[in-house]
């Protein structure tokens, strides 16, 4: 094993084309769990409120279930990451093993259902095609170390929270508090930084999102973003230590203000509509992680 260690350490093209291949892979999963995760949450919530009326307001709810219509009562009762198994939504056929190969699999098919050829979103082979790139340049980057291991699995949890905000504005407790808590561990060991830096990160990550919100909440009356926003900057600060954060807000800020501008611009999002400000986090830590230190050592050299 250690041998085969080192001949990936003298041939990181070589290891980088492994974990493109890898990481297409677990895309495939990754878009399953954008789709059903929120599926699976919404349900949940559901069940405790039917819970909560049973228990204390009976009389509701016969009134309640005649006025609503869940459309996540139309999925399977047994429906979770891994059952039922990958179906065309319009003709329910059961997609072939080799159709569910990433990327190759929807190009074979030519974007459609092999049974009713209805129209397969272009997102999936996209999803698998940028998880597989950011994680072969991860191993370009880390080469075949703990460091690797670490990285690629924030970065497949960054690609899935972002699909998720971006479809359901919501930031889900499920992926980001076990990547808080693996943050502080892997620290323990100063994997990426020392376990104070670890600490003060991610008191400090949740802390000023939440400050910010708690101050614009109170001058507007409204809230200008949700608290998975302060879980998700802490989870940075918890892998990569306080001193990334201001790049990372900054990062972020411009970002989410270039492609604000551009929707209001193309007429795509009026100027009072929300939009996530997730995606953005993920991508200004992801470019953290690689670049953070070279742009932090640049900025200080320039005052």
């Amino acid at each position: 094993m250690s041998e085969f260690i080192t001949i990936l350490s003298h041939n990181l093209w070589l290891f980088s084309a492994i974990a493109f291949v890898f990481a297409a892979v677990i895309g495939s999963f990754i878009n399953v769990v954008i789709h059903r995760l929120p599926v699976m949450m919404k349900r949940e919530w559901q069940q405790e409120c039917n819970q909560y009326l049973t228990e204390y307001h009976h009389e509701l709810i016969k009134p309640i279930a005649k006025k609503l219509d869940s459309p996540i009562d139309s999925y399977p009762e047994r429906y979770n990451l891994v059952v039922p198994g990958s179906a065309c939504p319009k003709c329910k056929a059961d997609i072939k093993p080799w159709h569910n190969l990433p990327i190759i699999g929807w190009l074979m098919l030519k974007g459609k259902c092999a049974s009713c050829s209805t129209s397969i979103s272009a997102r999936y082979p996209i999803i698998e095609l940028m998880t597989a790139l950011m994680v072969s340049f991860v191993a370009m980057h880390f080469g075949p170390s703990w460091e690797f291991v670490f990285a690629t699995t924030l970065t497949f949890a960054l690609v899935a929270l972002t699909g998720i905000d971006l479809d359901e504005m919501l930031l889900p407790d499920q992926i980001t508090l076990p990547l808080l808590w693996l943050g502080l561990l892997i620290n323990l060991n100063s994997t990426f930084t020392t376990p104070s830096d670890a600490l003060i990160g991610a008191a400090a990550g949740y802390m000023s999102l939440w400050s910010v919100f708690w101050a614009f909440k109170l001058l507007t009356g409204k809230e200008g973003m949700g608290y998975g926003d302060f879980k998700l900057l802490a989870v940075f600060g918890a892998w990569f230590g306080w001193q990334f954060l201001p790049l990372i807000i900054l990062l972020s800020s411009l970002l989410g203000a270039i492609v604000g501008i551009a929707l209001i611009i193309s007429k795509k999002l009026d100027g009072g509509n929300p939009i996530p400000f997730g995606p953005y986090i993920a991508l200004a830590g992801w470019i953290a992680m690689i670049w953070g230190s070279d742009i932090n050592a640049w900025y200080l050299s320039s005052l």
